[in-house]
């Protein structure tokens, strides 16, 4: 079974900086890509970045330069480091696995496996 496990939200001011970290079980990274994706009260949510199986990488115009998706193959973990932060970066942040490719413009309805959100909180 596929399961993820979200962490590392927090705290902070603009301009902060955090890393969440996504842990995975039942899966390796050579088969399924990893997505991280926010949602935010009264929005839809949306994608942020990924890390696909073939190691690319998508990023959100938002994130480009402010965030950079990374995995560690050993720790089964991929990592979400966030520099920074705005408070327009204030949302729950959920971890999403497919095989393959993870695309971050929805619909999201092909994404089966879903980790538990961590909320980031950037007070100004």
């Amino acid at each position: 079974e596929v399961q993820l496990q979200a962490s590392g939200g927090g705290r902070v001011q603009t301009g902060g900086s955090l890393r969440l970290s996504c842990e995975a079980s039942g899966l390796t990274f050579d088969d399924y890509g990893i997505g991280w994706f926010r949602q935010a009260p009264g929005k839809e949510r949306e994608g942020v970045a990924s890390i696909n199986s073939d190691g690319s990488t998508l990023y959100a115009d938002y994130a480009k330069g402010r965030f950079t998706i990374s995995r560690d193959i050993v720790k089964n973990t991929v990592y979400l480091h966030m520099n920074n932060l705005q408070p327009e970066d204030t949302a729950v942040y959920y971890c999403a696995a497919d095989r393959g490719m993870v695309y971050l413009l929805g619909p999201y309805g092909y994404l089966k496996v879903w980790g538990q959100g961590t909320q980031v909180t950037v007070s100004s």
